[in-house]
């Protein structure tokens, strides 16, 4: 039987579904807003009303739009639905240090393996090296917003355990297990959610994601994490202040530069 999480996967309805979604993220659609009828959403995106229903039913088991008899599909109230989490660009790591410490986590994979060649080149490790790898979602007040995989070098995970990982942010761990962590390189992008990541952020296969790769290295420059995140963009999302700077024919955008410190998960 069909779910609602997997009922826009069809190529157009995960289209439609997508289109809507993000219409309601930017305030296009604003809490409160009816949307127009199946059958003129159908001609806006020229596709069947059977699509447009299934679309709508993903968005509604999302908590985006609540669908009443007699007056439509309307948008929801932040109220109620899950609250998204701000973070301003150019102070992400303490920010992410103050989420771990907010959140709660369930682990969904644990195990030793090889490093992969991504990460053992990330990491300055030797070939055939042993990372602890560990899965997890990240949720707020039970909504999940965040899937996690961390690649931790075999000799600094030893020190903490699969519970420890089930219960306690991984920078904690690190700084635990005696790692002086010295500085990150970081990016951001964006990534379309596989099926095991759809099933545990609850989103449908294929919904866009804000992906973060961050690599931590200790005060002797070894590599100590890889960590690569996935965020649902509609709770979760990522703020930058920008100062107008240089001479008079020369200026230009520069970000506010805040010293970051501690590491996070």
């Amino acid at each position: 039987m069909q779910t609602a999480r997997t009922a826009a996967e069809g190529g157009k309805a995960q289209r439609v579904y997508l289109l809507l979604r993000d219409e309601i993220s930017r305030g296009d659609m604003p809490p409160g807003a009816v949307l127009p009828g199946e059958m003129r959403l159908a001609v806006q995106h020229g596709v069947s009303r059977v699509t447009i229903r299934r679309a709508l039913e993903v968005l509604a088991h999302e908590g985006l739009i609540e669908r009443r008899a007699g007056s439509g599909t309307v948008v929801t109230t932040p109220g109620q639905r899950a609250e998204a989490i701000a973070a301003d660009f150019t102070t992400l790591m303490p920010q992410l240090v103050q989420m771990g410490q907010q959140t709660t986590a369930r682990l969904l994979a644990y195990a030793y393996t090889p490093a992969p060649a991504m990460v053992a080149e990330a990491l300055h490790l030797p070939d055939g090296v042993r990372v602890q790898r560990a899965v997890r979602v990240r949720l707020m007040n039970g909504a999940p917003f965040s899937h996690l995989t961390t690649h931790v070098p075999e000799h600094i995970a030893q020190n903490f355990s699969e519970t420890d990982l089930a219960s306690t942010p991984l920078f904690r761990l690190l700084e635990r297990s005696g790692v002086q962590v010295d500085h990150a390189s970081q990016s951001i992008s964006a990534s379309l959610a596989t099926p095991d990541v759809a099933e545990a952020l609850d989103v449908s296969v294929g919904a866009a994601l804000i992906a973060l790769t961050r690599v931590v290295f200790d005060a002797s420059g070894r590599g100590v994490e890889h960590l690569a995140a996935l965020y649902r963009p509609d709770r979760f999302r990522l703020d930058m202040v920008l100062n107008r700077v240089g001479k008079q024919g020369a200026r230009q955008w520069a970000p506010v530069i805040v010293p970051m410190t501690g590491g996070a998960e």
